[in-house]
């Protein structure tokens, strides 16, 4: 089996315990795709460390000089594209076509901050002095720590460590233990492309000791996490209380509302893709349908249709669904499915494990669907990172709104309606940072802003686009006399 190791300062090394961890095949966990040092503590001083020596030249280096770095990068990822999706598929567990776009994702995040670096620098603006220029002159913060998680395991990494880089940050990267080789892949890319010594680091290892202590250094300028919301309160909490600029992006509980106007079949065929794409395992999952009762028994026949529809089996193999990470996480999801049936939900579809041959080794589920739920039932409440979707029979537009808003969350929000009226005021009116209308809550393009309202976000910077630039940037406003 592969073994991985840290890269710190240029070099790559083991942990100072010399323990390691493995990481398993979800769909084959007898299956060890590879295994990883257990970081420590003082692993990551090093790193920090190393990415605080490496950070004035790295800032010092012209702006297109780094762009032009990101895009060498950019050019080996995609050159080993195929075998990344299938090392990302063993790893994750997603199916291959997945694999494969997530992995386009991350090469086209570098191409993309690689030509944004050719436009930093600030801005000139007018003075009211005649002998005055009035500009402002854009700086990096220093050395940022980014914790991310296992779901999109090169896509998320990336679209933190690219404007990072682009701007002169240096980088402490903690990819998820669950997921950590794509992640590493990225680094070893960087490398090739002439990445100076220092300036990204990745440390495997558990939260409590590599998590912890980039939050806690002082060293440490940022830090930015995508996680659970509970893990990320901590984290902000705890990053915070040191003077940190933080960048929180958590849970959703993502709703779509379906109205009268809309075709049955293609608000099903929505739903069905943002509640069971990914096997339901992206914060922006479909979580809740809220349909108009007009149609609603129609509809829930056909999203009950699409759910039967969908394939389930070993990512590499074809299948349209694979299986939870984890047996932690396909535990949730069961929990829940028993909560739902306990709390008086109807199961319409799914609800079990798949007893297939092909299932035998895995952490499978099959889409579940459930109706008659209503908005105070835990699992219209509660995030479930898997591919279970709540139907709620809603009255009017008003109602819909309503319950859709009816939630701690705030991340992803989309409505299906021919009705151009109430497309605008469900932008207007629901409480979330991404409103689609007419697609699912799932993808975002990589040049607009990413980021959630309320329990989802601490609401502070957004990712991605020119807004992923600003987190890791502050301001000089300068006056020139003449």
């Amino acid at each position: 089996m592969p073994a991985y190791e840290n890269y710190c300062n240029g070099q790559w090394m083991d942990s100072e315990s010399g323990e390691r961890f493995k990481v398993h095949n979800p769909a084959n966990p007898s299956d060890v795709v590879g295994t990883f040092p257990q970081s420590t503590a003082a692993d990551t001083k090093r790193a920090i460390e190393a990415a605080v020596e490496a950070q004035p030249k790295w800032e010092q280096t012209p702006a297109p000089e780094r762009g032009s770095i990101l895009r060498r990068a950019a050019s080996l990822l995609g050159g080993q594209a195929n075998e990344l999706a299938e090392t990302l598929s063993r790893e994750e567990g997603k199916a291959l076509p997945e694999a494969s776009g997530e992995v386009a994702r991350a090469v086209d995040i570098l191409y993309y901050y690689g030509e944004k670096a050719n436009d930093l620098g600030g801005e000139v603006k007018s003075s009211s002095s005649r002998d005055t220029r009035l500009q402002t002159k854009t700086e990096p913060l220093g050395t940022v720590g980014l914790i991310t998680p296992w779901n999109y395991p090169i896509a998320i990494p990336t679209w933190k460590l690219a404007p990072a880089l682009a701007t002169g940050n240096t980088v402490v990267l903690k990819p998820a233990s669950q997921a950590p080789i794509v992640a590493s892949l990225i680094a070893k890319c960087l490398d090739e492309a002439g990445l100076p010594d220092g300036v990204l680091n990745v440390i495997t290892g558990p939260g409590s000791e590599v998590g912890q202590t980039l939050t806690t250094s002082e060293d440490v300028d940022a830090i930015s996490f995508t996680g659970s919301t509970s893990v990320g309160q901590l984290v902000g909490e705890t990053a915070a209380a040191g003077g940190k600029r933080v960048q929180l992006e958590m849970g959703g509980k993502n709703p779509t509302l379906v109205m009268p106007s809309a075709d049955v079949n293609t608000a099903a065929e929505i739903v069905s893709d943002g509640a069971f794409g990914v096997t339901g395992q992206a914060c922006t999952a479909t979580s809740r349908a809220i349909v108009h009762d007009d149609i609603y028994e129609t509809f829930v026949e056909a999203l009950v249709e699409h759910a039967e529809n969908i394939s389930i089996g070993p990512a590499l193999d074809g299948y349209d669904m694979g299986p939870h990470i984890s047996q932690d996480e396909l535990n949730g999801t069961l929990e829940y499915i028993d909560v739902g049936q306990s709390e008086g939900a109807t199961l319409e579809v799914g609800g079990s494990v798949p007893q297939d041959e092909r299932h035998k080794s895995g952490f499978y589920v099959e889409p579940t669907v459930f109706s008659d739920v209503s908005s105070e039932m835990r699992i219209a409440q509660e995030e479930i990172f898997g591919p279970v979707v709540a139907v709620i029979p809603v009255s009017s537009y008003d109602e819909g709104v309503a319950v859709a808003n009816d939630t701690k969350f705030g991340l992803a929000a989309s409505i299906v309606t021919e009705e151009l009226g109430e497309a605008h005021r469900f932008v207007d009116d629901v409480e979330a940072g991404v409103v689609k209308v007419n697609e699912k809550t799932t993808g975002l393009e990589l040049h607009v802003p990413f980021g959630g309202m309320k329990a989802s976000s601490s609401e502070t910077y957004r990712e991605q686009g020119d807004a992923g630039m600003d987190f890791f940037t502050t301001t000089k406003t300068v006056y020139l006399n003449y």
